[in-house]
């Protein structure tokens, strides 16, 4: 992802009340701390500029979102669409996803990853959000059951996924390499707009584990 400097970006976003500024304060503490409620948290890791998790929020009243990315300039982007809105269910958290579990403990119950920087040279492998080394942090931050949903337009991302997350012990409930062809009721991120006006396929995967 191509980056832009945005001038007082950390200040934007520092400033936000959107973003839990302080997410450590808060682990094991999400709904009733910061949502006051008992609904399920679902986690979105690399949101991006945030089309994806403002409509699963509005789709989803019931459902509490975290957005969680490490890039403050990009977070800006995705700030700017939230306060247009009044969205209670969303909140941001500016981390790196291997450091999920000093900020959750055992509250979460479906991770979303859309898009994922491939890591395609081997060398690189660990460094895929479904590679062995964030696997185990997730399991940190799960509640009972364990669910994991990807979008992707990079085949082989997403074959590495099938490989690690089976080897890991989950199980692939549902899968398409097309998935607009589904008819599955879906929300789109930026970059999944853009490569299906340009007719690329995109590959998806559910996969749980108990």
């Amino acid at each position: 992802m191509r980056l832009r400097n945005v001038k007082n970006a950390k200040e934007i976003v520092n400033n936000s009340p959107y973003v839990i500024s302080n997410p450590e304060e808060y682990r094991g503490k999400y709904k009733s701390e910061i949502f006051k409620n008992d609904n399920p948290i679902h986690l979105e890791i690399g949101m991006g500029k945030g089309n994806f998790i403002i409509d699963k929020a509005l789709k989803n009243p019931n459902i509490n979102f975290i957005g969680v990315e490490r890039y403050e300039s990009v977070l800006c982007r995705a700030l700017e669409k939230l306060e247009k809105q009044n969205i209670p269910n969303v909140r941001i958290i500016c981390i790196d996803a291997l450091c999920l579990d000093k900020v959750f403990d055992k509250e979460v119950a479906v991770i979303y990853l859309n898009f994922s920087d491939p890591w395609p040279k081997k060398r690189h492998a660990k460094r895929r959000l479904t590679s062995h080394v964030f696997l185990p942090v997730y399991d940190q931050i799960f509640e009972s059951q364990k669910v994991m949903i990807q979008k992707t337009d990079n085949v082989g991302l997403f074959e590495s996924s099938i490989v690690s997350l089976s080897t890991y012990g989950y199980t692939i409930e549902e899968i398409s390499l097309d998935l607009a062809s589904t008819g599955w009721e879906n929300s789109l991120t930026e970059y999944e707009a853009k490569f299906m006006s340009e007719g690329i396929k995109i590959n998806y995967l559910k996969a749980t584990k108990k």
